[in-house]
């Protein structure tokens, strides 16, 4: 099984993290590599952001049905380009929102959202409502994506504890890629679960190519019909 996760933007050091944490919570006999875009922004934190980062994402699915990818992880938990890079991949694709805020409805009646800048919560409000996600809040940390570091978790693990007695909730998200290093270490503080987005959609594209089960071309998915693009 060969999996890719993407980054749609174009900063490695934020892919090599993603990476990293991915390969920690594969299987065996699952090959995986990160990829980041060659175009597009150097962080997603607008619609603008995310309009651009687009293009790059798909050509990194494009590449990855040239050489043979089973499945696909998107790494920007605005899960931007999903439906199109559904209809481009012959395998599961799944976003880093969407794999995490299932994952927290698994494990709790009800999350809340830690994520980066304020102008960002619009977006992870509307993910879960198309994903059906029991999200009772989503609070902003205000720290820009390329500015993560190890010294974010205090203030990430105190919005974290703010939300939880706010919003009475179960369960936290973490609502960017660029956390993905802290959700064990922000748990270990939190006494409840963290879910970190890379991981959860890392497993579920893994179990979803080892059941079999693909992305269905039978309707809205189906390729995009042949056309001249310029």
């Amino acid at each position: 099984m060969h999996l890719r996760v993407v980054n749609p933007n174009t900063t490695a050091a934020m892919t090599a993290t993603i990476e990293e944490c991915a390969r920690a919570v594969i299987g065996p006999g699952t090959r995986l590599d990160a990829a980041t875009s060659a175009t597009g922004p150097a962080s997603i934190e607008s619609h603008y952001d995310e309009a651009l980062s687009v293009p790059g994402l798909l050509a990194e699915i494009a590449r990855g049905e040239r050489e043979g990818v089973d499945g696909y992880v998107i790494a920007c938990f605005g899960d931007p380009g999903l439906d199109a890079a559904r209809e481009l991949a012959s395998g599961p694709v799944v976003g880093i929102a969407e794999g995490a805020m299932h994952a927290a409805a698994l494990v709790g009646r009800g999350f809340s959202v830690v994520t980066t800048l304020d102008r960002t919560k619009g977006r992870a409000r509307e993910l879960a409502e198309r994903y059906g996600a029991p999200c009772r809040g989503v609070h902003a940390c205000d720290i820009p994506v390329l500015d993560l570091d190890p010294g974010a978790l205090d203030r990430i693990v105190a919005l974290g504890r703010e939300a939880l007695a706010r919003d009475e909730s179960d369960v936290i998200v973490l609502g960017c890629a660029g956390m993905a290093d802290l959700a064990a270490k922000a748990s270990a503080r939190l006494g409840v679960p963290v879910v970190d987005g890379v991981a959860a959609a890392t497993l579920l594209v893994q179990s979803l190519v080892t059941l079999g089960l693909r992305t269905s071309k039978h309707s809205e998915y189906a390729p995009p019909p042949a056309k001249a693009y310029k």
